[in-house]
């Protein structure tokens, strides 16, 4: 089981707190500082996301400039992009060769290529067509790989035309990095495994049994590829989690961390401008539609004037009261949160017991994001090396055990 760090450049601002300039550079000097010691601690991968437009909840709106950041201050963790915002108006997939070449130049062979379709605010903002955002982000799979093993490329489609030249730098690694996709609903993980790339999962604070069924499809599309979008089939496995590994139980407690998940969960859907019963669904079991109006922005900010305080989901009554404005109870907070597998929150044994939840699911990494709504650089930088020095060594030898 490797374990990676899961970055959004996210620091929650604080009451009568001001975002200006000099606080985005802190959020970026903590990542360097948190990127240098899990290169230390043997962390398998660094993985930054694509956000546009997203305010406190991510400054990662340059993430190919802050890993080239990141390549210069560590020597061997690995460098994923997940992933790389789809729709050609975003990213077009030459620009994302091109950048994906240097990244892995100037990093000695570390990349880690993600792709995602997007959503709300950024199909927006650049004008995409929801419609055809899987077709760009499918295409895109096919043309990047292409780009960097083939010395003369040529591509003719409704979305791109690249005449016959030889278009791209090429990566260090050989034929190519390896190729993921960003998934959240069963079409999309069966469409990840079907392409025969690794999957990046994201089922927040869903039951196992949710992300055993996701994966199930991501296994169906393995075997139905029968020729995959790049050189080779990562059928790696990798999921999201919230995370925070402290001393002590009581530690986890005072952290803040799990009322922080909640402020994550709570802001997404506003940043974004998307439905928010989206995610309260998911909450309840109910996987996400995959049509293409599920994922567009809304026409107006939503109201939330009719929240239900009692609703018998306890995390669920907790992300409304949050939202309604009630001061928390740290204490309920946690111990809403703890049960649920995806809140990798507490002492090492904690910890431990969870992590292996995944591996039996079928899981062979997991992304952990520690840096998340107002927690303290001081508490990243220690649930980090509390991790690295604790959990890493116990899970070298745990493998994911094979999907049915």
């Amino acid at each position: 089981m490797i374990l990676d760090i899961f970055s959004e450049l996210q620091r929650a601002v604080a009451p009568g707190e001001a975002a200006d300039a000099r606080f985005e550079g802190q959020i970026f000097a903590d990542a360097i500082e948190q990127a240098k010691l899990a290169d230390e601690l043997g962390f398998g991968c660094w993985w930054t996301v694509e956000h546009h437009g997203a305010e406190q909840f991510s400054y990662s709106s340059s993430p190919e400039m802050m890993l080239a950041v990141l390549a210069q201050h560590t020597e061997r963790i690995h460098l994923g992009h997940s992933g790389v915002l789809a729709p050609f108006n975003i990213n077009h997939p030459l620009r994302v060769a091109e950048r994906g070449a240097f990244l892995d130049q100037v990093s000695g062979g570390r990349l880690e290529l993600g792709l995602a379709r997007s959503g709300g605010t950024e199909w927006e903002t650049f004008e995409i067509d929801p419609e055809t955002s899987r077709d760009q982000l499918r295409e895109a799979m096919q043309m990047i790989p292409a780009m960097w093993t083939q010395d003369i490329f040529e591509w003719k489609s409704d979305f791109a035309t690249i005449p016959p030249r030889n278009v791209v730098p090429k990566p260090v690694q050989s034929p190519h990095p390896p190729l993921w996709q960003t998934s959240t609903s069963p079409e999309s993980f069966y469409m990840a495994g079907s392409l025969g790339v690794g999957v990046l999962g994201t089922t927040l604070v869903s039951p196992l049994d949710t992300l055993a069924t996701l994966l199930a499809e991501y296994d169906r599309g393995l075997a139905a590829c029968e020729s995959p979008v790049g050189k080779f089939v990562n059928a790696q496995r990798s999921v999201f989690t919230f995370m925070h590994c402290a001393e002590t139980r009581q530690a986890a407690i005072e952290s803040g961390a799990a009322e922080a998940i909640l402020w994550f969960i709570n802001a997404a859907p506003a940043v974004f401008h998307v439905p928010r019963n989206t995610w309260i669904d998911a909450i309840r079991g109910d996987l996400k539609d995959s049509a293409p109006t599920s994922d567009a922005a809304l026409d107006a900010p939503e109201v939330h004037d009719d929240l239900d305080l009692n609703d018998p989901i306890p995390v669920i009554a907790l992300l409304n009261r949050q939202l309604a404005g009630e001061k928390l109870d740290p204490v309920e907070v946690f111990e809403v949160m703890e049960p649920i597998p995806s809140v990798v929150i507490g002492d090492p044994d904690a910890c431990e017991a969870k992590l292996r939840g995944y591996a039996e699911i079928g899981c062979d990494r997991l992304m952990c994001l520690m840096q998340m709504g107002g927690v303290s650089q001081e508490s990243v930088m220690r649930s980090i090396r509390i991790t690295g020095e604790e959990l890493i060594p116990r899970l070298e030898g745990v493998t994911r055990k094979e999907s049915s």
